[in-house]
């Protein structure tokens, strides 16, 4: 009876142990962020911009930063909101922090935060990257939009952050019913963990043309009292721009009421996802890692010229055979490049295994020379060494998919701007770290 009562105990702990353990597994599960669309609203004040606000009202100098895609890279609210709050705030030095790039999304935004925002001390750093973002993934968008805020306040947590949600044709459908679409949401989600406020200029927009008082786009001149957004649907003509800034003005006035001076450390205490990007870097690539072939663009060239301030230094190598490698230690390694109407095509080899096709570096919208991300690695074990080596391949790519933007393909595909099989890079993006040889 005895060693029943006894068997009969030890099963019941045991059931009381495994329904702990699957509660833990639940509680696991449940912290694990399940996307759901997000209610749209104008202005989010969540925590605020307290420490930004604070220097501006006391007259000190304040730097402030625009990380973004194109809408962010063209002067229009950009430099429209710097010469808003150096009227607002006269007794203040405002400065702004260029750190936008036409075409580009969070996914480069978090591996070049560095060198293009945060060494440059801001008081207040605006992210835009709701349309550039808009294909992809919710967990994508927050690993590197997380890893954004985390590289931020971990240099300097008195900087205060402000997502702002920009407009494209196609957000419409979720915005008239007042909800974000996918992009906006899943960095909505991620506002909410951090308390980060966030202006939706998308509701705005979209608000404007339920009213009649916009269009979306148009190539034609519209009635006065209307406003004609954009000619693309994307990117906003002045008064576009200008709604964006007279939305920014209103949103400071508002957050700022009830904002007060804060230090953010303490929110990293607990991460939103747990494969964020807070380790994404940029490494420049150096002569050690090139084969002979390469040659170094001098800063006096045109490419350089465009480019080196956004990429550092660029190497080229035209000859087929031309080969980069190098070692990392981590989860993913892409290379910093250009795509162009010369470019070339790449082979890619990981740890001894070649892809089976090679990689254009030339795409349907080269007319013209812009930057761009290849990977190399991806999922691979982040605790062991891999190396990657990069070769050019002696075929060009087929040049036929830019064909529809030219007037004469037949003529201007054979001309010298279409030939080549050049490749040009500059930095390596790793999450993780680069091994020595």
């Amino acid at each position: 009876m005895r060693r029943l009562r006894s068997h009969t105990k030890e099963l019941a702990v045991q059931l009381l142990c495994l329904g702990v353990a699957m509660s833990s597994v639940t509680l696991a599960a449940a912290d694990v962020p399940e996307f759901a669309p997000v209610k749209a609203e104008l202005i989010r004040p969540r925590d605020g911009l307290g420490n930004v606000l604070a220097k501006l009202r006391e007259g000190q100098p304040v730097n402030i930063a625009y990380l973004g895609g194109s809408i962010t890279a063209a002067a229009g609210w950009r430099v429209k909101t710097r010469e808003w709050f150096s009227h607002e705030f006269p007794k203040a030095q405002v400065r702004e922090i260029h750190a936008a790039i036409g075409g580009t999304g969070s996914d480069l935004g978090v591996f070049r935060l560095e060198q293009d925002a945060l060494r440059h001390r801001p008081d207040l750093l605006f992210v835009e990257f709701a349309v550039n973002d808009g294909g992809a993934a919710p967990e994508r968008i927050w690993r590197a939009m997380e890893g954004i805020v985390r590289q931020t306040w971990a240099a300097n947590s008195r900087t205060d952050i402000c997502f702002v949600y920009t407009y494209r044709v196609g957000y419409e459908k979720e915005l008239r019913q007042k909800l974000c679409p996918r992009a906006a949401s899943a960095m909505e989600m991620l506002a909410d963990h951090y308390r980060i406020p966030s202006i939706n200029f998308a509701l705005k927009i979209v608000e404007l043309e339920q009213a009649g008082r916009l269009v979306f786009q148009s190539d034609e001149p519209v009635e006065s009292s209307v406003v004609r957004f954009s000619t693309d649907g994307v990117h906003p003509l002045d008064e576009g721009h200008q709604i964006y800034t007279d939305i920014v003005a209103d949103a400071v006035h508002q957050i700022g009421e009830d904002s007060k001076p804060l230090d953010h450390q303490p929110k990293l205490k607990t991460a939103f996802v747990e494969d964020h990007w807070q380790a994404a870097k940029m490494v420049p690539i150096n002569a050690n890692m090139l084969s002979e072939e390469w040659k170094q663009l001098a800063p006096e060239a045109a490419l350089a010229k465009r480019f080196g301030n956004r990429m550092g230094t660029l190497w080229e190598a035209t000859q087929p055979g031309s080969q980069l490698s190098f070692r990392f230690r981590g989860s993913t390694a892409k290379l910093y490049d250009l795509l162009g109407p010369d470019g070339g095509q790449i082979t890619v080899t990981v740890d001894g295994e070649t892809r089976p096709k090679p990689v254009a570096r030339f795409d349907s919208y080269c007319t013209y020379h812009r930057v761009a991300t290849l990977s190399v690695a991806d999922g691979v074990d982040p605790n062991e060494p891999h190396t990657v080596t990069v070769e050019v391949h002696p075929e060009q790519p087929n040049r036929q998919p830019v064909a529809f933007r030219l007037k004469n393909p037949d003529v201007e595909l054979k001309s010298s701007k279409y030939q080549g099989t050049n490749v040009r890079v500059s930095q390596i993006l790793v999450i993780g770290d680069i091994v020595p040889e």
